[in-house]
């Protein structure tokens, strides 16, 4: 799709063969680049050192303070690895040691590719906790992933790219609107049934669609409604749950480009 290449050329990786983009209001490029911090396709690390030792000899190649080492371990939950060489870490302590890393020049602006990427549920979980609260303290993130049901735990707002292209920004918001969950309802008179719809579960979260009636909140006695349906000479043929899920929103979106 591009996002990696994307994320390359914004950090000076990569060069770009054509158009142009700029973040921090237009700030000039290279200045920009020393406000970000990276994890791009996992942490480049001295796996015979400490954690600390790590951060500190990255500190020293950047120039930044080598002082805050044992703070930054703290911020990613590393603080207690002590003496233990890298080569014995886990994956997912390797990622946020990687974090810890990115975070060393104290960057306005965090870029993440893929940070979940083979990572076991445990880690999944130690992963976002780091995320949220790194976003609680200012950080803006963006993150580059596939994995959509940990992103809605954790995303604001999304970009979905689609052969190089951005398709849609969409706010966290306005996508849980789109992927509410939904009862489909075929009838042989759908607008009489949407009526019968909305006064039987009290609600206007009722529509019609391709001659389908949408019902976009929780039913809870489906043999009730049906029968509220039959009483009203309302013929029920097909009665199914819409998978109106995030995955298959984004899917959609870069089908049609």
């Amino acid at each position: 799709a591009g996002k990696t290449t994307f994320i390359r050329t914004v950090l000076g990786l990569t060069k770009a063969d054509g158009g142009s983009f700029r973040f921090f209001d237009g700030q000039d490029l290279a200045a920009a680049r020393k406000r970000t911090g990276s994890l791009i396709e996992g942490p480049s690390l001295y796996k015979n050192m400490t954690a600390k030792e790590n951060i500190e000899m990255y500190a020293a190649m950047l120039g930044a303070d080598k002082r805050r080492s044992q703070e930054l371990l703290k911020t990613v939950g590393l603080a207690d690895t002590g003496k233990k060489r890298v080569v014995n870490f886990s994956l997912g302590m390797k990622q946020r040691l990687g974090i810890a890393m990115a975070l060393v020049g104290e960057p306005d602006f965090l870029i993440l590719d893929e940070p979940i990427n083979g990572l076991d549920p445990k880690g999944i979980v130690e992963m976002r906790e780091l995320l949220l609260t790194l976003h609680r303290q200012g950080k803006t993130i963006f993150i580059s992933s596939h994995i959509l049901g940990e992103l809605e735990k954790v995303a604001t707002r999304y970009g979905i790219i689609a052969n190089g292209h951005i398709v849609e920004e969409i706010t966290a918001e306005e996508l849980q609107k789109i992927c509410i969950a939904r009862t489909v309802i075929k009838t042989n008179d759908p607008p009489k049934a949407a009526d019968i719809v909305k006064r039987f579960l009290q609600t206007q979260a009722v529509t019609i669609e391709n001659d389908l009636v949408m019902v976009a909140c929780p039913i809870e006695n489906i043999g009730a409604l049906t029968n509220a349906l039959f009483s009203e000479n309302i013929i029920v043929s097909a009665l199914s749950n819409d998978d109106n899920s995030a995955e298959r929103y984004f899917i959609r979106r870069m089908e049609e480009e």
